[in-house]
């Protein structure tokens, strides 16, 4: 079977600027590079050879610029059995001319069928040529199921995922050591540290999580808030809502610290530092990632009620789910809670690993992928 992975016109592929779309296909090639042949199409990066094959994996660049017509271009001169396009449905249309014998896959990572991103014409001739529609969440299943007649074998969930042997839990020898080094590295050995990852943007709720730690330190003075990320992924020029959110956190002092962007490769590190980490997420997000890569590190777990992500983080058992996201106080209740709770935290943890190992393991994401791709092609 030959298989085409389409990354977003976004970011290049492997993940060197992150991506939770990149990061995702990074983990799940190397399963079907063992036993398929795969070629991953994406944007150019100064960095990266527009060709190249890697890992027995071939990789074909394009420039940003009319990205969907040099796909299909690229797509003329191949065969493949499956082309997974993800999080671009309405690309398929144009790609489907290109390559009319293949089978078509299209993965939804976010709200991509709102009427705001396509019109009701163009979803309802998507939803009729494409032969399988996935989702990284139930939630985002339904968004799309609301508005348009998927028959429900044409449309499936499928779990995002991670390698956990990349995290080092702090209850392991390696993780005691790295929590330590990284501690060390941001001054932060004698804190309480709650950590946040991602990107800097107001749909992020970062701005809620400073606000709460007026609360939190009431309680717990050695607090101290670590926000990693850049308004973009790996874009650390400030903007109107990066200015604002230091604005809101400079009394804090050395309280709150920002890092700026951290390339993914050393994410896995930078979870060691975490007593807590908080998705403060305020808008009806997809399932953000992150979810998964904060249970392999082995660290508590505070998440809203938002869009996909309480379909991974049960509330008290391998995390704790906020409902009222919007409010500072919320948030600090939680925080303190596991703050306080310490062997409450460690048993959330215990479980957030342990799912991760085994629910949520890209070798799962991969081989339900190529069931799925299989059961189309017959």
């Amino acid at each position: 079977m030959r298989i085409a992975f389409i990354c977003t016109e976004k970011l290049p592929s492997p993940a060197i600027k992150g991506g939770a779309i990149q990061l995702l296909i990074d983990g799940i090639a190397p399963f079907f590079a063992e036993k398929r042949s795969l070629t991953i199409f994406s944007i150019t990066d100064p960095s990266l050879p527009i060709y190249e094959i890697r890992d027995g994996i071939e990789y074909v660049r394009v420039p940003k610029e009319q990205y969907e017509q040099h796909i299909a271009n690229e797509l003329n001169k191949r065969t493949f059995d499956v082309i997974h396009v993800f999080n671009r449905p309405a690309n398929v249309l144009r790609y489907k001319q290109a390559a009319p014998n293949s089978r078509f896959v299209t993965s939804l990572h976010n709200d991509m069928f709102s009427p705001m991103k396509m019109k009701r014409d163009v979803a309802e001739r998507v939803v009729a040529e494409v032969d399988l529609i996935t989702t990284v969440s139930a939630y985002m299943k339904r968004t799309v199921t609301k508005r348009y007649n998927v028959p429900d074998d044409n449309i499936q969930v499928v779990y995002s995922g991670v390698d956990a042997t990349r995290y080092m839990p702090p209850w392991t020898d390696e993780g005691k050591q790295m929590r330590n080094d990284m501690r060390r590295r941001f001054l932060a050995e004698d804190d309480d540290v709650i950590l946040f990852i991602g990107r800097l943007s107001e749909t992020k709720g970062v701005h809620v999580l400073i606000e709460s730690m007026n609360h939190v330190l009431a309680h717990h003075p050695k607090a101290k808030l670590i926000i990693v990320g850049g308004k973009w992924f790996s874009d650390n020029r400030p903007n109107e809502y990066v200015r604002f959110l230091h604005r809101l956190a400079k009394p804090y002092k050395d309280r709150i610290q920002f890092t700026n962007y951290i390339p993914s490769e050393h994410i896995p590190h930078v979870f060691t530092i975490g007593d807590v980490f908080v998705c403060s997420s305020q808008w009806h997000e997809p399932l953000a990632r992150v979810h998964y890569e904060a249970m392999a590190a082995g660290v508590p777990i505070i998440t809203t009620n938002r869009g996909g992500n309480s379909e991974v983080i049960e509330h008290h058992k391998n995390g704790l789910v906020i409902d009222d996201y919007a409010s500072p106080k919320a948030f600090a209740c939680a925080i303190n809670e596991l703050l306080h709770d310490k062997e409450k935290a460690l048993a959330l943890a215990y479980e957030g690993r342990k799912r991760a190992e085994t629910a949520f393991s890209f070798a799962n994401t991969a081989e339900q992928l190529e069931r799925l791709y299989i059961t189309i092609c017959q």
